[in-house]
C-alpha cells in the first residue's frame, strides 16, 4: 500500500504524463524512440484508461488527451506516430478544432449577452400603464 504522500506523487506524475499525450509532437518523440512498441509501456497506457472516469477526468486541463490515450490503445495508430507527417497532421487538426471551438464559443457568448440585454430592456409582464 502507498503512503498518502506516495499516492499524491503518483497521482501528480500520472496527471502530468497523461496530459503530455495531448501533444502530438511528444507522441512522435515516444514513437521514434521505440517506447510505443514496448509491451510494458503499452500496458501502462492501458492502465491509464482509468483517467476517463469522471472522478479523475475532472482534474485534466487538456481533456483531449483522453482521446489520444484511447487512440494509443491501437497498434496501427502507435505505428503511424513514428511518421512526423502524422504528428503534424494531428497537430494541425487540433489547431483547427480549437479555432472553430473558440469562434463558436464567442458567438454563443455574444448571442447570450444580446438576449440578456433585450430582456432587460423589455418591461416586466403585467405591468401595463392603462388608466
Amino acid at each position: 500500500p502507498l503512503t498518502g504522500e506516495q499516492a499524491r506523487n503518483r497521482f501528480q506524475s500520472e496527471l502530468e504524463f497523461i496530459q503530455c499525450l495531448a501533444n502530438p509532437n511528444y507522441l512522435n518523440f515516444l514513437a521514434q524512440r521505440g517506447y510505443l512498441r514496448e509491451k510494458p509501456f503499452v500496458n501502462y497506457l492501458k492502465y491509464l484508461l482509468y483517467w476517463k472516469e469522471p472522478e479523475y477526468a475532472k482534474f485534466l486541463k487538456y481533456p483531449h488527451c483522453l482521446h489520444m490515450l484511447e487512440l494509443l490503445q491501437y497498434e496501427h495508430f502507435r505505428k503511424e506516430l513514428v511518421n512526423a507527417q502524422c504528428a503534424k497532421f494531428i497537430d494541425e487538426q487540433q489547431l483547427l478544432h480549437w479555432q472553430h471551438y473558440s469562434r463558436k464559443r464567442t458567438r454563443l457568448q455574444q448571442a447570450l449577452a444580446e438576449q440578456q440585454q433585450t430582456q432587460q430592456q423589455q418591461p416586466p409582464h403585467g405591468n401595463t400603464a392603462a388608466k
